[in-house]
């Protein structure tokens, strides 16, 4: 059995897989006001936060795809 996929298709799937992970994460960061007294709830801030940069880096590379493979 033989499926043909088109760059646009996978580029769509990537997107939506990186907005699936992106969405919850801007939700924690924008939804709880974090008590940056407690060290713990600052780590796990800051982890959202480059979590989220990385992300949106993986959002641009993408959305920026020239050459696609499927391996």
């Amino acid at each position: 059995m033989s499926i043909t996929v088109s760059k646009e298709e996978v580029i769509g799937f990537e997107k939506l897989k990186a907005i699936s992970q992106i969405a919850p994460i801007k939700e924690r960061i924008r939804g709880e006001k974090e008590d940056f007294e407690k060290w713990d709830d600052y780590i796990e801030w800051k982890a959202y936060i480059e979590s989220l940069k990385d992300l949106e880096w993986k959002m641009k590379d993408i959305e920026d795809a020239q050459d696609v493979r499927i391996t």
